[in-house]
C-alpha cells in the first residue's frame, strides 16, 4: 500500500530535504521557474505521488511533509519557459535530482529521454523533448546523516608537518586480495591500508572525487568508465559505486578510521563545472532547475562559457550558486568530518565577470567562513580560460599545486641543460611565486607525479605516452612529461637499466622530501606502480588504473619511508619562513648558502652556465625564526645530475663534523661521520652503461 502524503508550508531554510525527526522539509532554489513539483517514488523506482511545492520565499520553493522518514526517494520537476535562446531550458518531463541530495540511488542510464531537446531533431537543442526521463534517472533519497563520532579529536596536522598522499578510492584497494569489499570506502580504511600509510609516514590522504559523478555517454559507448570522477552532479552525495550498502555512514566510518590512525582526509572537489556539459548535454539537475542562474552563459545565452574544457562553467557571481558550494563544503566538514579540500580548476571558482579575481566572491566567502577558513584548502591554480594560469596568486590560507616543481625536478634529473637556477628555486619553496602577503613557504604543494600524467615508474620507463587503451588514437593526454626511458621504451630486464631507473626514482623522491613546501606523493609510486605508459588513465577502471600491489618494490618502499622520516626529523626541511640568504642574529650565518663543488660561493656565471648540473646548498633555520621553533645546526644538500664529482665540504666549528645521513646511491652507512674535507658524489647518468658503474 502506498502512503499518500499531505503537504504544508514548511520553510525556505535549509535547502534540500531535511529530516527533523517528525517529517521532512523540502526547499529548492529556482529564480525563473513558474512552478515546482516534488515527485515521490517507492523503492522500485515507481513514481507514487506528485506534489506541487506550495510556498515560495524569494527564489526558494518549499514545503513540509509530516510523517515522512529517511529512505524516501524523490526528485523534482520544474515548470517554466523552454527558451534556450534566452538561457532558459525548463522541461517538466525531465526528473531532476535535488542539488542538495545527501544520497542518490545510482547513476543515470543513458537514453535520449535524458535530454531536454529531441536528439536527432534538425533544430538541435532548440527542439523540445516530451519523453519522461524518470525511468532512466537516479532518485534523491532522504537521509538522517547523524553519526556517532565519539570523543576523539581530529588529527589537525600543521601544514608544515603534512605529507599528502593522493589516492583513488577504488584504485588503491582493488588489487588487494587481503581486503574485503575492495574498491569501497570501507576498504580504504581497512587495517592493511592504514598500516601501510602509517609505516610510510603519510599524514593526509587526498582522495580523487568522491562526490556523486556520472560516466560520460561516449565512454560507456566505448566500454569504458569515468574512472577519476571529474564529472560531478551531486555535490552532497557520496559516490554510490564506492558503497557496499546504501548507507552514507560507510563514508563517515572511513573518515573516523583514518582519524583514529592520525591521518587527515582531503577531498578533491569539482565545483567549476557539472556533468551536464554544453548545450547538447543531458538535463540532470542544474540545467533543468534554473539554467540561467547556475551557469555562466555567453553573450548569446543559448551557449555556455567553457573555461573548464568540460562544456560549462558554474557562475559564482550568482549568490545561490555560491551558496550551494559553500553549503556543500560546510556539510562535508561538519557532517562528514573531512579535513580539507583540493579544488579542481580553482581559477574558475575565482572568476567574477569572467576574469580571475583573487579577492572575488568565492575567496571572500571562504575566508570569512568560521567553518571553512580553518581547514586545509588546496588550489589547482589554473583552468583553460583566458588568464587561467594563476600559480602563486591565491590568497592565504590557500596552498597551491606547484606544477613548476614537477617539471623542473624531472628536467633537472633528466639532465636538461640550464636547470640549476630553476631547481634551486624549487628547493627553497618557489619564493618568486609564493613569498608575498604573508604567505608561508608551505604554500607550495610540491609534487613530481599526480593522477594526471605518468606515474613515477613510468616517468623513468617511457619517453612517450601510450594512451591507446583510451580509444582516442593516443591523441588525448599532454605530450610534455619530461620523462626518459633510459634507452628502452617500457619494462626492461636489463640490470643496468633497472638500476639506473631505480636511482632516478630515488633521486626524485629525495628531492621532493628535501624541498621547502608541502610534499605530495601519488599513491603507488612508493610501490613502483606503472600504468603501462598511459598518462591519462581517467577512463581506465581496470588494472591500468589500479595500483599493482603484487609487484611492489619492497626496497623502494623502504627508501620512501626513510626519505619521509628524514624530512620529519629535520625542522630545517619543513619551515614556514622562506630562505633568502639573510644573516641570522644567532650566529651571523646566512640561512641558505649556495656553493660550487669546490666549496666557493656560486657566482652569476655559474648560475648561467647551461652545463652546470650540480647543486650544493647549505641550509639552516630561517633568519627571523622565533625562539620557540625547534632548531638544528645545518644541512648540506648535494644534488648531482652531471658527472662524478668531488665535493669540498664547508668548514665546521671546532668539535663538530659533517655526518652522512642520507644518500640515494645507498653508499656509506647512515650516520657515519665524514672525516675527510671532501666527498665524491656519484653521477646520475642517462646512459645505463655509465649508471651501472
Amino acid at each position: 500500500m502506498t502512503t499518500r502524503f499531505p503537504i504544508r508550508a514548511g520553510h525556505a531554510y535549509p535547502l534540500g530535504a531535511t529530516f527533523d525527526g517528525d517529517g521532512v522539509n523540502f526547499a529548492v532554489f529556482s529564480q525563473h521557474a513558474t512552478r515546482v513539483t516534488l515527485c515521490l517514488f517507492n523503492e522500485k523506482g515507481v513514481e507514487t505521488q506528485v506534489i506541487p511545492l506550495p510556498e515560495r520565499e524569494g527564489h526558494v520553493w518549499h514545503g513540509y511533509i509530516s510523517g515522512m522518514r529517511p529512505g524516501q526517494q524523490y526528485g523534482f520537476r520544474m515548470h517554466g519557459p523552454y527558451k534556450p535562446e534566452e538561457g532558459h531550458r525548463f522541461n517538466h518531463n525531465k526528473l531532476l535530482i535535488d542539488p542538495y541530495a545527501k544520497r542518490l540511488t545510482g547513476h543515470p542510464i543513458w537514453n535520449d529521454a535524458l535530454f531536454g531537446y529531441t536528439v536527432g531533431d534538425p533544430a538541435g537543442d532548440l527542439s523540445f523533448d516530451a519523453r519522461d526521463s524518470a525511468p532512466f534517472m537516479p532518485r534523491s533519497v532522504v537521509v538522517d546523516p547523524s553519526f556517532s563520532w565519539g570523543q576523539k579529536s581530529r588529527p589537525n596536522h600543521a601544514m608544515s608537518d603534512t605529507i599528502l598522499y593522493e589516492a583513488h578510492v577504488k584504485g588503491l584497494t582493488a588489487g588487494r586480495r587481503d581486503i574485503d569489499g575492495r574498491g569501497s570506502y570501507l576498504a580504504m580504511a581497512s587495517d592493511p591500508i592504514l598500516e601501510h600509510l602509517n609505516r610510510l609516514g603519510v599524514t593526509a590522504i587526498e582522495l580523487l572525487p568522491v562526490q556523486a559523478f556520472v560516466d560520460d555517454q561516449f565512454l560507456i559507448d566505448k566500454g569504458l568508465r569515468n574512472y577519476w570522477g571529474y564529472m560531478t552532479y551531486g555535490f552532497f552525495a557520496p559516490e554510490p559505486r564506492y558503497m557496499q550498502s546504501t548507507d552514507i555512514a560507510e563514508f563517515q566510518q572511513m573518515v573516523a578510521r583514518f582519524h583514529s590512525a592520525g591521518i587527515e582526509v582531503i577531498l578533491d572537489v569539482v565545483y567549476n563545472h557539472t556533468a551536464e556539459g554544453g548545450e547538447t548535454g543531458p538535463t540532470l539537475a542544474f540545467r533543468g532547475l534554473d539554467n540561467a542562474s547556475y551557469y555562466r552563459l555567453t553573450e548569446n545565452p543559448r551557449y555556455y562559457v567553457n573555461d573548464t574544457g568540460c562544456g560549462n562553467t558554474l557562475d559564482f557571481d550568482n549568490p545561490f550558486t555560491l551558496r550551494l558550494v559553500m553549503d556543500s563544503l560546510r556539510y562535508w566538514v561538519e557532517v562528514m568530518h573531512v579535513d580539507g579540500f583540493r579544488f579542481d580548476l580553482c581559477s574558475t571558482l575565482g572568476r567574477t565577470g569572467g576574469e580571475f579575481d583573487r579577492d572575488g566572491p568565492f575567496f571572500r566567502a571562504i575566508r570569512q567562513d568560521p567553518v571553512l577558513n580553518r581547514v586545509k584548502l588546496i588550489a589547482e591554480p589554473w583552468d583553460v580560460g583566458h588568464g587561467g594560469y594563476q600559480l602563486g596568486a591565491y590568497p592565504a590560507p590557500f596552498v597551491e599545486w606547484n606544477d613548476r616543481f614537477r617539471d623542473d625536478v624531472r628536467r633537472f634529473w633528466r639532465g636538461n641543460q640550464g636547470m640549476v637556477a630553476g631547481m634551486a628555486a624549487r628547493l627553497t619553496g618557489s619564493a618568486q611565486y609564493f613569498d608575498h602577503d604573508g604567505r608561508p613557504a608551505t604554500s607550495s604543494v610540491n609534487f613530481i607525479t599526480a593522477h594526471d600524467g605518468f606515474t613515477l615508474m613510468d616517468t623513468v620507463s617511457y619517453s612517450h605516452k601510450h594512451n591507446e587503451a583510451n580509444g582516442e588514437d593516443n591523441r588525448d593526454g599532454h605530450s610534455h612529461d619530461f620523462s626518459d626511458n633510459f634507452g628502452v621504451e617500457g619494462p626492461s630486464d636489463d640490470p643496468q637499466i633497472i638500476a639506473a631507473r631505480a636511482r632516478r626514482r630515488r633521486n626524485m623522491i629525495a628531492t621532493l622530501m628535501l624541498s621547502q613546501g608541502t610534499p605530495m606523493l601519488l599513491a603507488g609510486d612508493e610501490l613502483g606502480n606503472s600504468q603501462d605508459g598511459n598518462n591519462n588513465a581517467y577512463c581506465q577502471d581496470n588494472p591500468i588504473g589500479w595500483i599493482d600491489w603484487d609487484g611492489a618494490d619492497d626496497a623502494f618502499i623502504g627508501f620512501c619511508r626513510k626519505a619521509i622520516a628524514f624530512r620529519k626529523a629535520h625542522p630545517i626541511l619543513h619551515q614556514r619562513l622562506f630562505l633568502h640568504s639573510r644573516s641570522r642574529l644567532v650566529d651571523g650565518a646566512p640561512d641558505v648558502f649556495w656553493r660550487r663543488a669546490d666549496g666557493e660561493a656560486m657566482a652569476q656565471e655559474d648560475w648561467d652556465n647551461p652545463d652546470h648540473k650540480i647543486i650544493v646548498v647549505e641550509l639552516r633555520m630561517a633568519s627571523g625564526s622565533p625562539e620557540y621553533v625547534k632548531r638544528e645546526g645545518a644541512l648540506l644538500v648535494v644534488l648531482n645530475a652531471g658527472e662524478k664529482t668531488r665535493i669540498t665540504l664547508p668548514e665546521v666549528p671546532q668539535g663538530s663534523a659533517w655526518v652522512r645521513r642520507f644518500d640515494t646511491a645507498e653508499t656509506g652507512a647512515g650516520g657515519a661521520v665524514i672525516e675527510a674535507d671532501a666527498v665524491t658524489v656519484f653521477v646520475q647518468e642517462a646512459d645505463p652503461a655509465k649508471a651501472a658503474g
